[in-house]
């Protein structure tokens, strides 16, 4: 538990590679880890491979991987096999329609697009129904202060964590998870953080969320210091405008409770409604505006997908009308079909609702896509702060230049392909 998403992901490779096998199979080895750490680990499992003639067998969702790793490809679609081949051809040039439109929805790492495309294969490959935001409970005023400044303003916040306790202070070992990190989140942008698993990223979204308290520097949200508050009747209404959106919707989910009461209790909890019949009409429109429809609100979390329950997660975050939604890593665990819906809802909810967004990824690609501004973070640091296109094409610092070096390059189908 006193290891990041990434580093427990390292422990469990290293188990696997211990014994030295003579066929690896590695059942998506690097979709919880950052660029950096993956390109470590998919070149230690190629170097493997060659240097004791040992054969692999990948398994992921990532295009870009298998783009610069494998040798052939197997394309996969509800239990059959429909595509094999040399991977540049499979990629570069494929054969089957499935293929074509799953190439197609992978986010650009080589310029920014309006929309992400969908997967026209995949079931649940469907626009989110336009919303009329002026007569809609989401669109209601929340009675906000009128301020002018940045939304959300984070001014050199420290953080560390005791690794070794001890009675004596000097005894005392700590891991620096915040160093003097400081950045604005202007109203209406979405404003990402990148870095390497253990970077700090996620420590610093639960410090805005009020789940951390830093050891200094402050949180502001309007102009308000959060850390000044001293009680809870002072940060709820305050709360209750910063929501979050989990790396594993499953996991942030009481699995016992149905999808109904996991949307309503925020709606509950904070009082926003008069009577039992509103909160099940607000929870209704949710679902329906996150494409699952009110019958999902009966059923239990298991009994969805990885993207469906993503969809659940974004409903219950929005359930309290928040102005900032903070997203970790909301992506990471999707494939790319899926990757595209969810992202292609929160493009939307942003434009219709006019959220103000704090989204977190390892996903170089994704990043450029869903982002204005991009803060890089590196061991509790923030290094740089710059407009998107501009932290692409002309980074400042030395590690923003090695983590976009490391962005696997993979710009989907060959321009004679495309009509094919």
């Amino acid at each position: 538990h006193q290891f990041s998403g990434g580093m427990r992901q390292r422990v469990v490779i290293a188990i696997a590679l211990a014994g030295e096998p003579d066929l690896i199979i590695a059942d998506e080895p690097t979709t919880a880890l950052d660029v950096s750490i993956q390109d470590q680990i998919l070149t230690l499992i190629r170097d493997l491979c060659i240097e004791k003639n040992v054969g692999c067998m990948l398994v992921t969702h990532d295009m870009g991987v298998v783009s610069n790793v494998t040798d052939r490809v197997a394309v996969m679609y509800r239990g059959d096999l429909v595509e094999f081949g040399p991977t540049d051809k499979v990629l570069g040039n494929p054969d089957h329609s499935y293929t074509r439109s799953l190439i197609s929805a992978v986010p650009r790492s080589d310029r920014k697009l309006d929309r992400f495309p969908l997967v026209s294969y995949i079931e649940e490959a469907h626009e989110m129904a336009p919303l009329d935001v002026k007569n809609h409970w989401l669109g209601q005023s929340q009675d906000h202060r009128d301020y002018t400044g940045s939304l959300l303003s984070v001014e050199n916040v420290n953080l560390r964590f005791v690794t070794k306790d001890s009675l004596f202070e000097s005894r005392r070992e700590f891991v620096q998870a915040s160093n003097n990190v400081s950045f604005d989140v202007i109203e209406g942008e979405t404003f990402g953080l990148v870095g390497e698993s253990g970077s700090g990223k996620s420590t610093i979204a639960r410090v805005i969320a009020g789940l951390y308290a830093p050891n200094s520097g402050k949180v502001s949200f309007e102009g308000i210091d959060l850390t000044a508050l001293k009680s809870e009747k002072e940060r709820r209404p305050l709360r209750r405008q910063m929501q979050m959106v989990f790396q594993n919707p499953y996991t942030s989910m009481n699995p016992r409770m149905r999808v109904f009461d996991i949307i309503a209790e925020p709606i509950r909890f904070h009082k926003l409604t008069r009577n039992e019949a509103e909160t099940r009409q607000i929870v209704h429109d949710l679902l329906d505006h996150v494409g699952l429809g009110q019958m999902a609100g009966v059923k239990y979390p298991h009994e969805f997908s990885g993207g469906q329950r993503q969809r659940i997660s974004i409903a219950r975050a929005l359930a309290t009308r928040p102005r900032l939604l903070i997203c970790d890593e909301p992506t990471s665990a999707l494939d790319v079909s899926v990757q595209a819906q969810i992202l292609n809802l929160l493009k939307d909810l942003q434009d219709e609702l006019n959220l103000t967004m704090l989204f977190i990824s390892h996903d170089l690609p994704v990043i450029r896509q869903m982002c204005d501004r991009v803060g890089v973070m590196q061991m509790g640091k923030l290094l740089e702060v710059a407009p998107t296109e501009q932290l692409f094409n002309s980074p400042q610092h030395e590690y923003s230049k090695h983590l976009i070096s490391l962005m696997p390059e993979f710009t989907g189908l060959r321009e004679d392909a495309k009509t094919a």
